[in-house]
């Protein structure tokens, strides 16, 4: 690699200036915000309110609607958004989701838990999938924007600062507003917020990428066969063709590196809860050490993804994740201690920042234009597929652990034992290491 090519930390600073990267971090912001108002944040409201934890944890397989969002994608890619065809493809698609969501999270906020669950259940289903639709189109924007790997990278760490900004918000933020003004006032204004990602929508441009695609491959009408087949079944025979049997290793290795995580999602907040931590200090330690642990972590993970490759980063940040959710175990026996929380909330918010953008960057690197939308809905979705349905029983679980002893000791068996369903990951990373020939990393100047 030449010092020519070679990723320079001016370069990167100049393309920050640039309008898609803008653009990027605020649509990012726009995926990562609904994400826990339907989950682990709607979770601590109805544990607030006297909800039962299993009722809590079969509540979030409302998020099924991510897992199974390939199934629509072949139609956001072939068609266009009622009503906003003139934005392009893209654009239509996350204005119309965009929409959808905050109208979504302000019925939230009227209905509350008054009006029962069913309802409120409903609710969080429109958001979940307005909100998984999105981040079809968001997604296949980012990959058919970048003019290069090089660009791929930097959007796709630009994507995963504005995500997690978001989390912060709809998970710290949100418990301060509640703290004071109510659960009902802190949804709306979550609500309000998705004009951000309209905005975003709005001053974009519609990838150039994607038309040339859609151009050379002359789409016939998704309603006829030949458009049925290039439509539904085209990314995926593509998908296969180029990577054979190692696809469905990838698909696996991809399901199983997010399930400690997605688990353990509804019992966090119920944790927090039950061991007597207050809103405010959750939020407050969440919005501080939690955001700054969060972007160092996504800055050693793009630094390790660009030095060492995606599959060893990868491979880190799976051990490194096992440890930090192991590490929960501490927190439920050390009690509300603000110090032993912010350490634990610390290393937890790096691990995953540092594993999130290897994950992002490696799925993104293999996907083929054309058919961005409906091959990277693949991939995204299989890394939901065991733990959305698995963390419907983490209510369940944590209960079934506390028949004999103590609810803080069943917690602490619950997160060491999350931590070890890493391992499957672990296996499948590290004999796609040795079954794949990645592409030297590019050398980093300074």
């Amino acid at each position: 690699m030449t010092a020519k090519n070679a990723v320079r930390k001016r370069d990167v600073i100049r393309s920050l200036r640039q309008p898609k990267v803008a653009a990027m971090l605020m649509l990012g912001f726009s995926s990562g915000l609904p994400f826990f108002l339907t989950g682990n944040t709607l979770g601590y409201w109805m544990r607030d309110e006297g909800t039962a934890l299993s009722a809590i944890g079969f509540l979030s397989w409302v998020g099924l609607a991510y897992s199974f969002k390939f199934l629509w994608a072949p139609i956001i890619d072939r068609v266009d958004a009622p009503g906003l065809g003139r934005l392009g493809r893209r654009r239509g698609w996350m204005v119309l989701t965009q929409a959808l969501v905050g109208i979504g999270l302000v019925a939230i906020a009227t209905v509350g838990r008054s009006s029962g669950l069913a309802a409120l259940g409903a609710l969080a289903l429109l958001v979940a999938f307005s909100s998984s639709t999105q981040d079809i189109v968001v997604d296949a924007w980012r990959i058919e924007a970048a003019a290069d790997a090089d660009e791929l990278g930097l959007l796709s760490a630009s994507y995963q600062f504005g995500y997690r900004i978001a989390v912060l918000v709809s998970e710290a933020a949100i418990l301060i507003l509640a703290s004071h003004f109510g659960w009902r006032l802190s949804y709306a204004v979550m609500g309000a917020l998705m004009a951000i990602g309209i905005s975003a929508s709005l001053i974009a441009t519609e990838p150039l990428r994607a038309k040339k695609a859609g151009a050379s491959q002359a789409e016939a009408p998704l309603w006829t066969a030949r458009g049925f087949f290039d439509a539904v079944i085209g990314p995926f025979t593509e998908f296969f063709r180029v990577y054979g049997w190692l696809a469905l290793l990838m698909l696996a290795m991809i399901s199983f590196y997010q399930l400690p995580e997605y688990l353990t999602g509804p019992m966090y907040n119920p944790l927090y809860h039950d061991i007597g931590l207050s809103k405010d200090a959750v939020g407050t330690v969440r919005a501080s050490i939690g955001l700054i642990a969060t972007l160092v972590g996504i800055a050693a993970g793009g630094f390790s993804a660009l030095r060492f490759g995606y599959l060893p980063t990868l491979i880190a940040g799976v051990i490194i994740k096992m440890l930090v959710i192991a590490n929960f175990a501490t927190l439920a026996h050390a009690g509300p201690n603000i110090t032993v929380f912010g350490a634990v909330i610390a290393a937890d918010n790096f691990g995953i920042g540092f594993a999130g953008v290897a994950l992002v960057t490696y799925m993104s690197s293999l996907t083929s234009i054309g058919y961005t939308a409906t091959q990277y809905a693949l991939l995204s979705s299989a890394y939901t597929y065991v733990g959305k349905f698995a963390k419907g029983f983490s209510g369940v679980i944590v209960e079934r652990l506390a028949v004999g002893r103590p609810l803080i000791d069943a917690y602490g068996l619950f997160f060491i034992g999350a931590g070890l369903l890493g391992i499957p990951a672990l296996v499948l990373c590290i004999f796609l290491a040795r079954a794949t020939r990645e592409p030297k990393a590019p050398v980093v100047s300074t």
